[in-house]
């Protein structure tokens, strides 16, 4: 990696763990025993189902959704965090294991009862 005179590894580092600060303060989420991938879906219309699904597609319209469950994780009293903003939702997309901090676009969130999607 070629780094930019008068830039260090640690600075870069230090940045990093500054604008991730930023993402958690928006959302009021405070950092405890068990952290997750970033995973960015701010792109995405969203809607959560039941307090226990989350349903993402790239169009308002689209004929086919991208699905995962809320994952609830001991070291914590909740699972979705709204800020002014964006959400940050644990996600369990039921791939290889992973679990994640999925973001969403308050603006993209949608009321399901507007929308017919199709299961991929």
């Amino acid at each position: 990696m070629k780094i930019k005179k008068g830039v260090t590894k640690m600075s870069i580092i230090k940045e990093y763990n500054e604008a991730l600060q930023k993402l958690y303060d928006h959302v009021g989420f405070k950092e405890d025993y068990v952290t997750y991938p970033i995973d960015d879906n701010t792109n995405m219309y969203w809607y959560i189902d039941n307090d226990k699904e989350i349903y993402y597609a790239e169009t308002i319209d689209a004929e086919e959704y991208y699905s995962g469950t809320i994952y609830t994780q001991r070291f914590y009293d909740k699972y979705v965090y709204e800020g002014k903003d964006y959400t940050m939702i644990f996600a369990n997309y039921h791939i290889d294991g992973m679990k994640y901090f999925s973001f969403f676009d308050n603006k993209k969130k949608i009321d399901k009862s507007e929308i017919e999607w199709n299961e991929i």
